[in-house]
C-alpha cells in the first residue's frame, strides 16, 4: 500500500465562540471556526470545535472540519477530518480523514490527519492511503 504524506498549514480567519445546547456551568465550550489553507495545499476549511478545561495546558478538545482544497498534484475536492487530544500530552493527539466524505478528485480519500506544531504554528500532517 502506498502512503502519501501531505502537510496542510493554515491561518485561522474566524473563531466564533458559541454556546453548546444542554451544557450548564461552562464545563465545555464550543466555537465555529474558519481557516485559510496555506503552503503546498490551497483552500479553506470550516468546522466545529469543542473543548473542556480552563487552565492552559490542562484542556482537551475535539474538532470536526470540512476541508475544500487543491493538493500539490492538482487534485481538488472536499473531505472531512476529525481531530483532538489532551493539550499537555502530544502522544494523545489523534486525527482521521472520515471515510466516505471525499468529493471530486478526493472521492475515496482515507487516512490519518494529526495536528502538530512548530515555530510557524499549528499544521496538519496527512498520511493518506
Amino acid at each position: 500500500m502506498i502512503t502519501t504524506h501531505i502537510i496542510i498549514r493554515f491561518d485561522i480567519m474566524d473563531w466564533d465562540e458559541t454556546s453548546l445546547p444542554g451544557v450548564v456551568d461552562g464545563w465545555a465550550n464550543g466555537a465555529k471556526m474558519r481557516k485559510t489553507l496555506t503552503g503546498e495545499v490551497s483552500g479553506a476549511s470550516e468546522g466545529l470545535f469543542i473543548s473542556s478545561g480552563v487552565n492552559e495546558g490542562e484542556r482537551a478538545y475535539i474538532a470536526t472540519e470540512r476541508i475544500t482544497c487543491t493538493f500539490p498534484d492538482s487534485r481538488t475536492g472536499s473531505f472531512t477530518i476529525q481531530h483532538g487530544g489532551l493539550e499537555a500530552d502530544p502522544d494523545s493527539w489523534f486525527g482521521y480523514v472520515v471515510r466516505g466524505t471525499g468529493t471530486g478528485d478526493l472521492e475515496g480519500i482515507a487516512g490519518s490527519c494529526k495536528i502538530q506544531h512548530d515555530d510557524q504554528g499549528a499544521f496538519f500532517v496527512l498520511e493518506l492511503t
